[in-house]
């Protein structure tokens, strides 16, 4: 995969060795980057602000949560996907996608997706296939206000009809305002290896920091922070993390965290000290017990839980009631780019009619799968 287009000599190096890892991709390539580029001190302190005015009206929350999505726990889906975004090669064209990692399905199901290795934002209206429209960053990899590193979440705050971005490499929190004209987004969090994001029904922005292992909560309009998982170091303890990526915070705000070296989906009930497993921790496999690095997840009203996994590139679903064993629901046959098979899938989310769409990061496109 060409995942750097722009030639870029440190990205390219920091490419290859991404293709190359098959245990920990992950791990490589932030390593990698720490040694090429350092650590960046000029990108804002660890807080929050907040200077949009705010809206009274309160809209639907269908960020990174599922208050209004209801699957039948028989739920199948078309096996067959159908490529809504890129999938022609990679590149930075309006058609074209370049390693993109999450994502987040609108309400009106508009889609938009970090486009990670083209260091924008694009965006995706329901029905148009053809073109995308970049929505944030796309002038270069950089960390002033208009550029973004490497974006790697995104979600959209629908009060201030803003997107909040993880701009990974750029050790930041930003957010960009979805009015025609904006330029530049503005920091929100600065000093934090962020992976993953959520939002909850209060507006509590949940953010995950693979630097330190752990989740925070911020509450937006104010500096404060509080640590909701992890913070005890690297590790496979019940109360640790090792590579925390991506997040799902319910109705009880209880935290869902894909524990990527850990290979396992943890559960943190709300004021709690551990989590509880309920997917995987049986060790990398591509068994039914297992996982193999969880990526995108998703948990739906009846507290089902739906995760992609970027190493078996399949999607596989846990139900509450048994959190032995998953069920595989689409993918895992093999990983080139045919219409039922997944390429590294990373993001994953639901539509109101609860269609599935899983982002590819190695063959660059977005697919959805109908629900039957």
């Amino acid at each position: 995969m060409n995942s750097n287009p722009s030639g870029d000599p440190i990205l390219t190096a920091i490419v290859k060795v991404e293709e190359k890892t098959e245990t920990h991709p992950l791990k490589s390539q932030i390593d990698t980057h720490e040694v090429a580029a350092g650590t960046n001190n000029n990108i804002g302190t660890n807080s929050i602000t907040d200077s949009f005015q705010e809206n009274s009206t309160v809209l639907y929350y269908f960020d990174k949560m599922s208050p209004s999505i209801n699957i039948p726990a028989n739920a199948t889906w078309a096996q067959n996907g159908v490529t809504i975004a890129g999938g022609h090669r990679e590149g930075d064209a309006t058609n074209e996608l370049n390693g993109p990692r999450g994502l987040f399905v609108d309400d009106d199901q508009t889609v938009v997706i970090a486009d990670w290795g083209n260091h924008r934002i694009m965006q995706w209206k329901n029905g148009d296939t053809t073109n995308g429209l970049v929505v944030a960053g796309g002038k270069a990899q950089g960390n002033r206000l208009h550029q973004l590193y490497c974006p790697t979440d995104v979600l959209i705050d629908k009060e201030t009809d803003s997107l909040i971005i993880c701009d990974q490499w750029n050790r930041r929190v930003v957010r960009w305002s979805r009015r025609n004209g904006t330029t530049q987004g503005e920091i929100l969090i600065g000093n934090i290896h962020c992976w993953g994001l959520a939002m909850d029904d209060q507006r509590n922005l949940y953010v995950s920091d693979i630097g330190k292992h752990e989740v925070r909560r911020y509450q937006l309009g104010e500096k404060n922070d509080t640590l909701v998982a992890g913070g005890n170091g690297k590790g496979d303890g019940l109360s640790q993390f090792n590579w925390p990526t991506y997040l799902f915070v319910d109705r009880d705000h209880s935290v869902y965290v894909s524990d990527d070296e850990n290979h396992r989906v943890m559960k943190w009930v709300e004021g709690a000290k551990e989590g509880i497993v309920v997917a995987g921790g049986q060790g990398r496999g591509s068994a039914l017990t297992q996982l193999s690095h969880p990526t995108g997840l998703f948990v739906d009203t009846l507290g089902t839980l739906y995760v992609a996994e970027s190493q078996n590139h399949r999607v596989v679903r846990w139900t509450q009631g048994d959190k032995k064993q998953g069920t595989v629901i689409v993918g895992g046959n093999g990983q080139a780019g045919g219409a039922n098979q997944l390429n590294g899938p990373r993001g994953l989310s639901f539509d109101r009619h609860g269609n599935l769409y899983v982002v590819n990061h190695w063959s660059s496109r977005v697919q959805r799968f109908s629900i039957e």
